[in-house]
C-alpha cells in the first residue's frame, strides 16, 4: 500500500515537474522563434531588391544583424495603405499579415508598403499573394523610383511541386526575369504575364516554367490582381512625379 502511494506520488510530482519545465522552455523559446520568423520575413522582402544592394551581395549570406540594419528607419520606411491608396496612421508594414488580409472582404483589406531609401533612388516594395497549383503563393515586387519599372522580385510558396512549381522560389533565374519589366503601359496599369512557351512581349512578359503551367498562371493572376490593389497609391505617386518634372 505504502509502495503504491509512493509510486503514485512520485509519478504526480514528475508530471508536474515535466509540465513546468516544458512550459518554461516554451516561453523561453517563444521570443526567439518570433524573432527568427521576423528576420525570415524581412530577408524575403529584402530579396526583392538584392541586385540594388551592391555588386556580389547575396541576401541569403547576410547576417541577421545586417538584415535588421537594412530595415532600420535610416534605410527603410514602412507604410500601410487602405484599398483607396491612403496611408493608415499608426501602423507599420511589417504588422500586416497578407495571409490574414486575403481572407477579408477586399474593401476591408490593408496593404504593406516598404520604401527602401538606402540607394541613390527610392525603391517601392509591394507584397502580393495568390494561389498556385496546390496552395498559396506569394511574393514581393520592387519598383524603381518611376513606380513603373520592376527593380526586382522574390517569390515563395506553401506547397508547390519541387522541380516544377517550386521553381518560382528555388530557381533564381525565374525571379531575375522580372527585373526591368514594366507594369504601366502609358497611363494604364497592367500586370506581368508568365508566358507558357516563352515571353513574347519584352516589356510585360517573362518565360514560364516547363511543366508548371498552373503555378505560372497563378503568378500571373496574383500580379495582375495584387498590383491593382496598389493602383490608387501608384497613380498618385506617378501624378506627383509628373508634376515635379513639369515644375523643373
Amino acid at each position: 500500500m505504502n509502495s503504491n502511494t509512493y509510486i503514485l506520488t512520485f509519478v504526480a510530482i514528475l508530471t508536474v515537474v515535466v509540465a513546468i519545465t516544458l512550459g518554461g522552455l516554451r516561453e523561453i523559446t517563444k521570443a526567439q522563434s518570433a524573432q527568427n520568423e521576423d528576420i525570415f520575413n524581412k530577408r524575403a522582402i529584402i530579396s526583392s531588391i538584392e541586385t540594388k544592394l551592391g555588386e556580389g551581395v547575396k541576401v541569403k549570406s547576410l547576417s541577421d544583424e545586417e538584415i535588421l540594419e537594412l530595415f532600420s528607419p535610416a534605410n527603410m520606411d514602412q507604410f500601410v495603405l487602405n484599398m483607396s491608396g491612403e496611408v493608415v496612421d499608426g501602423m507599420q508594414a511589417e504588422e500586416v499579415d497578407m495571409a490574414v488580409e486575403k481572407k477579408k472582404p477586399e474593401a476591408d483589406r490593408v496593404l504593406p508598403l516598404y520604401v527602401y531609401k538606402g540607394g541613390s533612388e527610392p525603391l517601392y516594395i509591394l507584397s502580393v499573394r495568390g494561389n498556385g497549383l496546390w496552395d498559396e503563393i506569394w511574393g514581393n515586387i520592387a519598383l524603381e523610383s518611376d513606380v513603373s519599372t520592376v527593380a526586382g522580385a522574390a517569390f515563395d510558396h506553401k506547397g508547390e511541386t519541387p522541380g516544377l512549381g517550386a521553381e518560382i522560389k528555388d530557381n533564381p533565374n525565374f525571379s531575375a526575369n522580372f527585373q526591368g519589366k514594366k507594369i504601366y503601359e502609358d497611363q494604364a496599369l497592367r500586370g506581368i504575364v508568365v508566358r507558357k512557351g516563352g515571353a513574347k512581349d519584352p516589356n510585360y512578359e517573362v518565360d514560364g516554367i516547363s511543366g508548371a503551367t498552373v503555378t505560372a498562371d497563378g503568378v500571373s493572376e496574383m500580379l495582375d490582381r495584387g498590383l491593382k490593389y496598389y493602383e490608387p497609391y501608384l497613380n498618385e505617386l506617378r501624378s506627383k512625379s509628373t508634376s515635379m518634372l513639369i515644375q523643373k
